[in-house]
């Protein structure tokens, strides 16, 4: 099993290519809290996220024959960056399998990188499945995004410098897809501090851990849904699970909704970009997927921040939506001058601003006097919208809440 011997020596590998990452007390987060955050920022790492550690652990680790082979790997996106720069700077030719839905983004800059990007399959699982078949048909060596030792090991040195940036740290919570990522840091904080506790983190949407650690072994689900597609997996791996088993304290889940929630406060409170994988330590911690106490110093690690720009307006409209801050309606009026007027002045009246306004007098469930109205509104709060939809209600219009 992993032990803290290879972690230190993987810190040795990868500190020429990995930075290490800031870690910063958030003063909002725990007054929101009552717990002492401090956000371990891996979304500062070179290539947006903390995957290329394991990676250019794993390739120093090739003999010169699998060197000149080349590598091959599949990835949702951040360990095929990861991948892509760091066989670049070894002088490693790399091909790399993505999912046909992997963010643009993250594709885009796996081939900056110098990696030969190939689409396939509808999530990682499926990627992985292609990527083992080129791995047979030229001969190169898969570099696996979570089940490998040394890949473990160079995620590990996250632990390290949590540690030593915050030698106070109780609680280290940290994101789980395969399990690498957790594996290599609970390895390392297990060994240099056995009283800190561990707490991992899965979407809803891709909770394999759960079963795995009910049944005592590997359990695969059949599919994922999550807007945190960097831990979108169906399974974590034979190796990660026995280290999750003998290290990790506790495994927890959040919705897609409060995953969203998490990743708006990190941009508009904290001015700091995280996706969805990455965002998903804070959101356990601002839900209460686990307990803790008042003042307990907690680091939540941000693991990345390469979140497509579709993803990212998707996600912050769910988070308006979420914290009241964003409201559709629709209501039927007449089809007179006036009308719409009437309406806008009681909008107005309870002080909700107007994104948009759309009118459909085509639909087949009206009248053909009426006019159907979408209104797209801004509004301050929960409190805000319930009193609006109230005024509205009271003035004789019926309102169907559309999101």
């Amino acid at each position: 099993m992993l032990e803290l011997a290879d972690v230190l020596e993987a810190r040795e590998r990868v500190r020429e290519t990995s930075r290490h990452t800031p870690l910063t007390y958030s003063h909002t987060y725990s007054d929101m809290t009552g717990a002492a955050i401090h956000l371990k920022l891996e979304n500062f790492q070179r290539t947006g996220a903390f995957k290329i550690r394991g990676a250019t652990n794993r390739i120093q680790t090739l003999s010169p024959e699998e060197q000149a082979a080349g590598v091959v790997t599949a990835s949702a996106g951040n360990h095929a960056q990861g991948v892509a720069l760091a066989a670049t700077r070894a002088g490693v030719d790399s091909k790399i399998v993505m999912p046909e839905q992997a963010p643009i983004a993250k594709v885009k800059a796996t081939r900056s990188y110098g990696a030969e990007v190939v689409l396939a399959g509808a999530d990682y699982d499926a990627a992985a499945e292609r990527a083992h078949e080129i791995e047979r048909e030229d001969g190169r060596t898969y570099v696996h995004a979570f089940d490998d030792e040394y890949v473990m090991a160079g995620q590990g040195t996250i632990g390290l410098e949590i540690l030593e940036d915050c030698p106070d740290v109780e609680t280290v919570v940290v994101p789980i897809g395969g399990g690498g990522l957790i594996a290599g840091i609970a390895t390392a904080v297990e060994a240099k501090r056995p009283d800190v506790r561990v707490v991992g983190v899965q979407s809803a949407g891709a909770s394999s851990i759960a079963a795995s650690l009910e049944k005592g072994s590997v359990v695969t689900i059949d599919g994922v849904d999550t807007i945190a597609d960097g831990i979108a997996t169906r399974s974590v791996g034979e190796k990660t699970f026995s280290v999750i088993q003998e290290r990790v304290d506790e495994v927890v889940t959040v919705t897609d909704e409060q995953i969203a929630m998490a990743v708006a406060h990190l941009l508009e409170r904290s001015k700091t970009v995280v996706e969805g994988a990455g965002a998903v330590p804070l959101a356990a911690i601002l839900f209460e997927a686990f307990d803790y106490d008042d003042g307990e110093v907690i680091v939540p690690l941000l693991s990345g921040g390469n979140i497509d720009l579709n993803m990212l307006t998707t996600v912050i409209v769910r988070g308006l939506i979420e914290t009241g801050r964003y409201l559709k309606i629709q209501t039927v009026l007449k089809d007179q001058p006036g009308a719409l007027e009437e309406l806008l002045a009681i909008i107005s009246g309870h002080r909700a601003n107007i994104y948009g306004i759309q009118h459909d007098r085509t639909s087949r469930d009206i009248k053909m006097s009426d006019t159907e109205v979408e209104i797209d509104l801004e509004t301050r709060g929960h409190d805000h919208v319930e009193e609006l939809l109230a005024a509205i209600e009271n003035h004789g219009y019926a309102v169907e809440v559309l999101v």
